[in-house]
């Protein structure tokens, strides 16, 4: 036993794990304390590892033996998965456990809200799961033809490559679009464009799949009448993207509508395939549902759904409150919102008659505590913003309160702010435990906040993506 560290001696080159980071990486420390970040080792285990990169304060490295495994280490059930050169990069953690990899994201939002926020929730909710098999409904594969082997691959990257993996089966894709990626590499091989297509997106809705095919050149007749003859023998819907995302266009128009449901709440969500969805489908409605219980809307409030997309908060929260204002940073996209808003208010039921229910276009990277304001109280609030976080909506909130505190370095109120109240309940859907926790640390310690409540989502098994929930309520 190290008398200084606590660590039991090992044998020269071993290294005891005791952590994992936010990648799923192993975290060790060498006799001298020096940190080793290990990719592919578990919280643990005894292993051996080749460097690859050193610093002076750490060093990252490859996993080479496991001579003490993990009670939680698993047989990935991937062919493509692992370490070694050519393996598949779509996801980093079918070596854990599926319920120890949600355990791992719990600790990192734990530790984010904490280290980054100096914030610790009063109750750590239950965190979401669902299917750790076929569940990804969106996707973005890569296309490449290899001249010298005159083959084409389709799938994911490498790991820690630009190389794309040769891959003939996806676990984590639906079963019915992991069966078809030999046939997309057939196809491909066989049209004029193969060397021009460097991409095929994926999404499925509820009743159709949708593969976007992004092309360089125009497509030939006969490289249109191969994919018309795929869509009819494999039952799927092909896009066409010749440039940026707004090309994105139907092959042929008809069929049925790519659209995905939220049955507790009788709403149906149609979008485009390059459009943002939620990824897993399973999850995101029990996401949506527990958002809405936790918000708590009643019939006589008013709730404000910021980063509100398409909908998919929105027109939940227009079934339960008053009033709505979905806020969303492009006018273009705002629109396509109505119109889900539209489409779902004519056919509903009396039981759900959705809400008064209005959307407007804000740069919500650039809120003031004036537009704060502007856009009137609301008793509760919705925030499902990018990676990037909500920052200035919740700085300009913080201003607010700040001023009304009489702090010295506070900005003064504007016009307006007298009436003006903020919400007594925020409901916070994060896809960054780091910009979640840099949020809450405003909202608690500026805004006048306590968290409540936070969580995990387990929304992408297998990969170290953390998705989470928070509460906050007026302290």
């Amino acid at each position: 036993m190290n008398p200084e560290s606590g660590a039991p001696d090992l044998p020269e080159g071993w290294l005891h794990v005791d952590s994992l980071d936010i990648e799923a990486q192993g975290i060790a420390r060498r006799p001298d304390g020096k940190v080793v970040f290990i990719d592919g080792a578990l919280t643990g285990e005894l292993v051996s590892a080749q460097v690859h990169r050193r610093k002076n304060n750490w060093e990252a490295a490859t996993l080479t033996a496991v001579h003490r495994p993990s009670s939680q280490r698993v047989r990935p059930r991937c062919p493509h998965f692992g370490l070694h050169q050519g393996a598949c990069g779509g996801c980093k953690m079918q070596h854990l456990d599926p319920s120890a990899q949600v355990a791992v994201k719990q600790r990192v939002l734990e530790d984010n809200l904490w280290h980054l926020g100096k914030v610790q929730p009063g109750l750590i909710l239950r965190p979401i799961e669902g299917p750790a098999w076929h569940y990804r409904y969106r996707a973005r594969l890569s296309v490449r033809y290899v001249v010298k082997k005159d083959e084409v691959l389709v799938g994911f990257h490498e790991r820690k490559s630009r190389y794309v993996a040769d891959m003939r089966e996806c676990p984590v894709l639906p079963a019915h679009v992991s069966a078809l990626l030999p046939a997309l590499r057939a196809l491909v091989h066989g049209m004029d464009a193969r060397e021009t297509c460097p991409q095929i997106e994926l999404a499925c809705g509820d009743a159709v799949t949708a593969l976007v095919l992004r092309h360089l050149e125009p497509l030939s007749p006969r490289d249109v009448q191969a994919l018309r003859g795929f869509a009819a023998a494999h039952g799927v819907q092909w896009w066409l993207q010749p440039k940026g995302p707004d090309t994105v266009h139907l092959l042929d128009e008809g069929g049925p509508e790519l659209a995905y449901a939220l049955p507790e709440f009788g709403i149906t969500m149609p979008f485009r395939p390059t459009d943002f969805t939620q990824v897993n489908p399973h999850i995101n409605r029990v996401l949506v549902g527990r958002a809405l219980r936790l918000l708590d809307a009643q019939k006589s409030e008013r709730v404000i759904d910021w980063f509100c997309g398409l909908g998919n908060f929105t027109l939940p929260i227009a079934t339960r409150a008053g009033r709505v204002l979905g806020v969303e940073g492009s006018a273009a996209l705002v629109a396509r919102a109505r119109q889900n808003f539209e489409r779902n208010q004519a056919p509903a039921p009396a039981w759900r008659a959705l809400a008064a229910t209005e959307f407007a276009a804000r740069n919500l990277f650039d809120m003031t505590a004036a537009q704060l304001v502007a856009d009137g109280t609301a008793d509760r609030w919705l925030v499902d913003p990018p990676r990037e976080g909500a920052f200035a909506l919740v700085k300009a909130l913080a201003a607010i309160h700040q001023a009304r505190i009489g702090a010295d370095d506070a900005e003064p109120l504007p016009p307006g702010a007298d009436a003006w109240q903020p919400p007594r309940r925020i409901v916070y859907v994060s896809c960054n435990p780091a910009t979640l926790a840099r949020d809450a640390g405003l909202l608690v310690h500026q805004a006048g906040y306590r968290c409540t409540a936070a969580g995990v989502v387990n929304m992408f098994p297998h990969t170290a993506h953390v998705e989470s929930m928070a509460v906050f309520d007026l302290a």
